[in-house]
């Protein structure tokens, strides 16, 4: 070693012998939710070893919080093809392709059964808390790619592997309450519910009776709105930031995305009813509880001050990726919506809805860490226009380049019907089969029916 700060340092590093040793590892998929379980899917067709880490203590587990929500999107667009052929393999029947399924039924009629075809290449309990190189912090270079990840658990545990897929997804990062981006004052010694609560379900108690006051303009806000409106003796305040709830409400009749129009159309008659009170112009800035009950400020950028009320908070205001645990690999994020800089501007929801972002894959989701994929809702950062389809070809194109078929990686294509997977008139098919009551929400995902609240699931569309 040198006697300078700055000198030449004689540093001794583990030496990797390359591909052959690295190439042996198996290839970790970080989340068992219904994109990392595809990833393996393809991964097992392409016979390349894997495991999968799911923090939860079942096989998607984010999924089966939000068990009682009805995907707007059919069974036909919820089945990876490689998990669809390693089932059908099995003696495996699929659901009924037009029939809109729950989370719950995601989980038990597809995942589950999924998952049970890797057997122990599925870790339940096993947070991951960090990933790096074995032997090499973010600022070394030099033999860098030869080195295998390395993988610390929440137990302690540290894995290896050849190649990571982050499946982890944002369930568990909801955006915060505060209207600048930052927590509200006092948000975190309040009680605050975070987007889908089973409010005609197992959380009916907690709001029924209450006063209630939901926070955000999305279809979540939307879908928790109207189920909210189905409770007797429950006064509900929706406040939004925007001066009017246009992008909520959508088009109506004319809007090009029929779902997203009945929902808003719903919810504008609950407004001019006057079943829910709407405040326009509400920068939530201050929480505190009262023996009144809990006190919502609102201070807009002129100063101006608003104060609600209310029983119960439901913060509708979304979900952003934590790409904390990969702190020391070298990302090239985007530094407005926390993608890759190449898939921003095809998922930027100032340009894109869910059904105008185009196929993409390996060469969009790569990072200078060589290996290392987000992929699924945590791909596309902030932006609420993920598809759960995108997601499948996402994996087919990753686990292809693995594999080392790059041009099929390469080929990538969506095909999705003309209008899209969010068309009113399956969901309406559907409530004439079962004899549920309209409703329908944008996206691929819609509003609260009397057996399943139909909403985001922390995407506009997945």
């Amino acid at each position: 070693m040198s006697d300078g700060c700055c000198g030449t340092t004689a540093i001794e590093i583990e030496q990797f012998t390359g591909a052959e040793q690295t190439g042996a590892l198996p290839v970790v998929v970080i989340g068992a939710g219904p994109v990392g379980l595809a990833a393996a899917a393809h991964l097992a067709e392409r016979g390349l070893d894997f495991l999968i880490l799911e923090a939860g203590d079942q096989v998607a587990a984010s999924v089966a919080k939000w068990g009682h929500v009805r995907v707007f999107s059919p069974w036909k667009y919820n089945i990876d093809a490689a998990a669809r052929r390693l089932l059908e393999g099995d003696g495996w029947s699929a659901p009924d392709p037009g029939w809109l399924p729950t989370g719950a039924e995601l989980v038990d009629d597809y995942l589950a059964p999924l998952a049970k075809l890797f057997g122990d290449k599925v870790r339940l309990n096993a947070k991951v808390t960090a990933i790096s190189r074995h032997g090499y912090d973010r600022v070394r270079t030099a033999g860098r790619n030869e080195a295998p990840f390395l993988i610390r658990l929440e137990s302690g545990e540290e894995l290896q592997a050849r190649a990571i897929i982050d499946a982890s997804g944002t369930s568990t990062t909801p955006n915060v309450l505060g209207a600048s981006g930052l927590p509200a004052h006092g948000e975190s010694r309040i009680e605050v519910d975070h987007a889908l609560p089973d409010v005609l379900g197992t959380d009916r108690d907690r709001y029924e009776g209450k006063r209630v006051l939901v926070v955000g303009a999305g279809h979540s806000a939307a879908t928790t709105l109207l189920a909210l409106a189905q409770l007797e003796n429950t006064p509900i305040t929706w406040a939004i930031r925007a001066g009017n709830p246009s992008r909520t409400y959508g088009g109506g009749e004319a809007d090009a995305l029929p779902a997203r129009g009945a929902l808003g159309t719903r919810l504008r008659a609950h407004i001019e009813s006057g079943r829910i009170h709407m405040v326009t112009g509400f920068f939530t800035h201050r929480l505190h509880q009262t023996g009144d009950g809990i006190e919502v400020v609102s201070k807009d950028p002129s100063g101006h001050e608003k104060t609600v009320i209310v029983d119960r908070v439901v913060a509708a205001t979304g979900y952003r990726p934590d790409h904390s645990i990969a702190g020391e690999l070298r990302l090239d994020l985007d530094p407005i919506l926390g993608s890759t800089r190449a898939l921003a501007p095809l998922i930027d929801p100032n340009a894109h809805s869910c059904g105008t972002v185009p196929a993409h894959g390996v060469d969009e989701l790569a990072h200078p860490e060589p290996g290392y994929y987000a992929v699924g809702v945590k791909s596309y950062g902030r932006a609420p226009t993920f598809l759960m389809a995108t997601g499948y070809e996402q994996v087919r194109s990753v686990v292809a380049a693995l594999a080392g078929d790059w041009d099929a990686a390469r080929q990538v294509q969506l095909e999705l019907p003309e209008t899209g997977v969010c068309s009113s008139s399956l969901a309406e098919a559907q409530e004439q089969r079962v004899g549920l009551a309209p409703g329908i929400s944008g996206g691929l995902l819609g509003t609260e029916l009397p057996l399943a609240t139909v909403s985001t699931s922390g995407s506009c569309c997945g």
